[in-house]
C-alpha cells in the first residue's frame, strides 16, 4: 500500500474531482483517506506514478508519505510547549528516512519544509512548526558531516509553504529535499515531495501561443481539468463546439485525444488552427490529429456527423463582461438571453455523441448584489434528453476514515468563481 499526498490548487473541490476522474478513467485502485482545502491523502494498493502530475491541472505538488503520527503530539509540542512531545517529533523525523534520502553530493546542502494545516486552531503555528522541523533536519544532516541551508521564511509571511516555483528553481524534487508536514484533525502526515506542477508550461501555452483572446480566454489549467473530467482515453475523439482560439483543444491534444473544433466565428477557426499547429510543433506531437471548422451549434451534427464523438468539452458564451455586480433581474435577463444557445447545444450533443459519451459543459454562474446565485436551467433539458448525471464524487472513492464526505457525494456540479470576473463558471458532467 502506497500513501500519496496531493497538494491542491486554489479550488480544492475541483482539484479533487479532477484527480478522482483521472484515476477512475485509468482504472487505478484508490481510496481517499483524508481531504481538506489544502491537501488530500490517497491510498493506492498497487502504487502510483507521480509523473501523472504532468496530466493534472489542479494539483500543485505530490508527496509520498514517510511517517504518520497523532496530531495531539503537534498540539502538545507547540500549543502546550511540551518538551517531551517536541522530542517525539524529532525522533519521528529521524526514523522516517527523509534525511537519508536527501541528495548529499553537494558541499553545502539546501532543503525546504512546507507546512499545510487543515486544523484552523493550529494554523497560526505553521511558521513555528516549519522552523522547528527545519532545525531538526539541519541537526540530523550535521550528523552526516554536512552543512545545510534551510529555506525558511520571515515571521510575517502569510503561509509557511514553498510555492511550486520555488521548489522548481531550487531543484528540490530532484534532490529529494522538500519535506511536507500535513496536519489534520486527528492525524499528521510527513511526506517527501516527489513531483511538482510546472506552471511555466501552462504559462507558455497561455501567453506564447500565436493567437490569443484574453477577454474571453479560459486558463489552460482549467481546460486541462475539464478534459480530465470528460474521462477521455488515448485516441478518443474530443469535440469543442465553441472552440474559440482552441485552449481546450490544445490541452486535449497534448493528452493524446483526436480533437475536433467548431466555431461560428471564422476568425476563431483560423486562430484555433494556428494555435494547434503551434502546439503540435512545439511539443513534437507527430501523430496528433485535429481539425477545426466553421459552423453554428444548431447544425453541429451536419458538421461532425451523427454519433461520431466520444467526448464534448466546451464553454459556450457566458454573457457580457460585467463591470459591476449585477442585480437579480439583470442576471436573470443574461441567463434568458443565453438559454437558446445552451439548449441547442444539448439537442446537438444528443445527436453527435456516441453511446456512453460524456458532455462537460460550462454554464454561467452569477452572484447578484443580494448574494444570490443565478444559473442556467440546463439540468432539466439534459435529463429530458436522457442524459445521466455524472456525480463528481461517489461513495466508493472514500475510505471509512474520510469523515464528512457526504456533502461531496451529494454534489451535482462544480463551481469556479474568479474574483476578477463577475460571472463565474458552473461545470456540469453528463453521460449519454
Amino acid at each position: 500500500m502506497q500513501t500519496i499526498l496531493f497538494i491542491s490548487g486554489k479550488n480544492w473541490k475541483l482539484s479533487l474531482a479532477e484527480l478522482a476522474a483521472y484515476l477512475k478513467t485509468r482504472t487505478l485502485k484508490f481510496e481517499i483517506d483524508f481531504f481538506s482545502k489544502d491537501y488530500f491523502v490517497v491510498e493506492f494498493p498497487d502504487g502510483f506514478d507521480a509523473s501523472a502530475i504532468e496530466s493534472l491541472g489542479g494539483t500543485i505538488k505530490i508527496g509520498e508519505k514517510k511517517a504518520k503520527f497523532p496530531t495531539r503530539i503537534i498540539r502538545e509540542a507547540f500549543v502546550d510547549r511540551n518538551k517531551q512531545a517536541q522530542s517525539q517529533i524529532v525522533e519521528i523525523l529521524a526514523s522516517s528516512g527523509l534525511v537519508d534520502e536527501i541528495d548529499k553530493s553537494a558541499e553545502k546542502l539546501f532543503f525546504g519544509v512546507s507546512v499545510y494545516c487543515a486544523e484552523n486552531p493550529l494554523r497560526p503555528l505553521s511558521g513555528t512548526i516549519q522552523r522547528f522541523v527545519g532545525s531538526a533536519v539541519k541537526k540530523e544532516l550535521k550528523g552526516y558531516g554536512k552543512k545545510s541551508k534551510f529555506m525558511g521564511f520571515s515571521r510575517d509571511r502569510r503561509s509557511a509553504q514553498l510555492s511550486h516555483v520555488e521548489v522548481l528553481k531550487k531543484n528540490l524534487v530532484e534532490n529529494k529535499a522538500e519535506i511536507l508536514v500535513c496536519i489534520g484533525k486527528e492525524e499528521t502526515w510527513v511526506a517527501q515531495t516527489v513531483a511538482v506542477h510546472n506552471p511555466f508550461e501552462f504559462q507558455k501555452r497561455d501567453v506564447y501561443k500565436p493567437v490569443q483572446r484574453k477577454i474571453f480566454g479560459m486558463p489552460p489549467r482549467l481546460a486541462r481539468i475539464m478534459v480530465n473530467l470528460s474521462a477521455y482515453t488515448l485516441g478518443k475523439v474530443l469535440l469543442d463546439p465553441f472552440c474559440g482560439v482552441g485552449t481546450i483543444l490544445q490541452e486535449a491534444l497534448l493528452e493524446g485525444a483526436n480533437v475536433v473544433g467548431v466555431d461560428v466565428n471564422p476568425w476563431c477557426v483560423k486562430a484555433a488552427n494556428e494555435n494547434l499547429h503551434w502546439v503540435k510543433i512545439e511539443y513534437d506531437l507527430e501523430d496528433a490529429e485535429f481539425r477545426v471548422v466553421q459552423g453554428d451549434v444548431t447544425k453541429l451534427a451536419e458538421k461532425v456527423g451523427q454519433e461520431t464523438v466520444d467526448c464534448i468539452v466546451t464553454e459556450p458564451d457566458l454573457g457580457p463582461a460585467l463591470r459591476q455586480v449585477p442585480t437579480g433581474p439583470y442576471a436573470q435577463k443574461i441567463i434568458e438571453k443565453l438559454e437558446p444557445l445552451f439548449f441547442s447545444l444539448v439537442d446537438q450533443a444528443d445527436k453527435v455523441l456516441k453511446k456512453d459519451g460524456r458532455l462537460v459543459v460550462v454554464t454561467p454562474y452569477i452572484i447578484t448584489r443580494s448574494r444570490q446565485s443565478v444559473s442556467m436551467p440546463i439540468v432539466e433539458k439534459l435529463e429530458n434528453k436522457g442524459f445521466k448525471l455524472v456525480h463528481p464524487f461517489s461513495e466508493d472513492m472514500f475510505s471509512q476514515n474520510a469523515r464528512e464526505h457526504k456533502e461531496l457525494v451529494n454534489m451535482r456540479s462544480l463551481v469556479e468563481v474568479d474574483e476578477q470576473h463577475k460571472i463565474g463558471r458552473q461545470i456540469h458532467v453528463y453521460q449519454k
